[in-house]
């Protein structure tokens, strides 16, 4: 199914790109995530915890505990030759069937690739592949103060669905909200 999506992605003639400060666009490809990803992609997941505005988390999981809390039909990643731009990935909600086509996202990028249109791209793609792997909705809790992936994911469709006040606070500084978001499938789980 990945493969389907990809082949239909590149039949689409439009060029993905990304330019590094002083070079010319260079082109990426978005591909499936494999466990030889996982170096780099944990790389750019701690770029995203020291910000402490991506997660609450504070280490990043080992590659066995990481696989096993994500849905294994749904990850990408953006590479550049041998290099990973950013990520994404789908968890599971809930272990109760009625759930089981809802899904948490997940999406990173790295630093020096921010405000380049990868997390467009990246989040585009995992919505067409969750579609094709029968999830009808997809959420997203977001602290507050990550404006760039509450703009991402309002770019890519998600709508405002609520806010945990105070729901949590980063080493024991201020207490921080979660805006939760979330896209419902327009094909999906429609009837």
């Amino acid at each position: 199914m990945i493969d389907e999506m990809l082949e239909l992605a590149n039949r689409n003639k439009e060029k993905m790109g990304v330019k590094n400060k002083g070079e010319k666009k260079m082109e990426y490809k978005i591909v499936e995530m494999t466990q030889s990803d996982w170096e780099q992609v944990a790389n750019i997941y701690f770029e995203g915890i020291k910000t402490g505005i991506a997660t609450f988390q504070t280490n990043i999981p080992t590659w066995d505990n990481w696989n096993n809390s994500h849905i294994t039909s749904c990850r990408l990643v953006a590479t550049l030759g041998d290099r990973i731009l950013g990520w994404c990935a789908l968890s599971p909600t809930s272990s109760r069937c009625v759930y089981a086509g809802v899904a948490e996202v997940s999406i990173y990028i790295g630093e020096k690739y921010k405000g380049q249109g990868i997390g467009k791209n990246l989040l585009t793609n995992l919505i067409k592949l969750s579609e094709k792997n029968g999830f009808w909705t997809l959420y997203s809790g977001i602290i507050r103060e990550n404006t760039a992936s509450i703009s991402l994911h309002e770019k890519c469709g998600f709508r405002e669905i609520g806010i945990r006040e105070k729901v949590a606070k980063m080493n024991n500084e201020k207490w921080l909200d979660v805006i939760l978001m979330e896209l419902r499938s327009k094909i999906v789980g429609i009837d």
